[in-house]
């Protein structure tokens, strides 16, 4: 049975994690799920953003399932995060942006699968956390290195050595919020943002995207460099010269994504 619903909202595309008596916790079928629907994502012409959220309000995702993991050896779990990682950059890889929708509690492994979308848009009551260290562990699933990128060094530090968990107008303020819900509708915020997404020109989007993936760590020169090669991507599509004719022609752009 499918953990993941799929609904398509014009070009957005929904996902909700329908674990709601678990608390949408992650299992190791719904990783494999995320990474086939971020996949699936990227080859639907139709699709310009995905928003991810969690059924119900209490979590978006409470973190890892640790009744799945009864039995589990160590090597069990080390393929269980090589699994992890590999959804998670399926979801960084996609040319479309995800948005998570975080409607509830984000802990753990739910914190570093809302790390790996490119937005987070929080409900005023929503935590979210990297909280392994108080059951004996590191996060695994990317999360050291997320949000260290995300928040910077020294506030990383200070949250996954106290396990804290950060309320939405603190994650606000750090970056790793991009909007709190001012109505408390994590999903509706998100959905309307992905709306913005939408209207705007998906070859550029997807440009874009792949330019702050490429760049960000790379020295000046290089990441300019790699900026460069992905302008030339929209160079020369039919968008651009869409987009060109509809703003002289002061109407909305009918974008073919070619």
């Amino acid at each position: 049975m499918s953990e993941l619903r799929s609904e398509d909202r014009g070009n957005v595309r929904v996902l909700t994690i329908d674990k709601e008596p678990q608390l949408n916790v992650l299992s190791r079928a719904l990783v494999g799920e995320l990474a086939q629907e971020a996949q699936r994502a990227a080859e639907d012409p139709q699709v310009r953003a995905v928003v991810l959220t969690g059924a119900g309000q209490r979590a978006f995702c409470a973190g890892a399932n640790l009744k799945e993991r009864t039995g589990w050896t160590d090597d069990d779990i080390r393929r269980w995060l090589v699994e992890l990682h590999g959804a998670l950059r399926e979801i960084e890889r996609c040319p479309k942006p995800w948005i998570a929708a975080v409607n509830g509690l984000a802990l753990g492994g739910g914190c570093e699968l809302a790390l790996a979308c490119d937005l987070r848009v929080m409900s005023p009551s929503a935590q979210i956390g990297l909280t392994e260290t108080k059951i004996g562990i590191i996060p695994g699933g990317g999360g050291t290195v997320r949000l260290s990128r995300i928040v910077g060094l020294g506030r990383a530090r200070e949250m996954i050595f106290t396990a804290r968990r950060v309320e939405a107008t603190e994650a606000l303020q750090i970056g790793l919020a991009n909007r709190v819900a001012a109505a408390g509708d994590a999903f509706e915020a998100a959905l309307a943002l992905a709306g913005e997404i939408a209207a705007n020109a998906p070859l550029g989007i997807a440009a874009a995207k792949a330019a702050i993936e490429d760049g960000w760590d790379l020295a000046l020169d290089a990441a300019l460099e790699a900026e460069r090669r992905h302008y030339e991507k929209v160079l020369v599509s039919e968008d651009r010269l869409e987009g060109l004719k509809a703003f002289a022609q002061k109407r909305p752009p009918s974008w073919k994504g070619r």
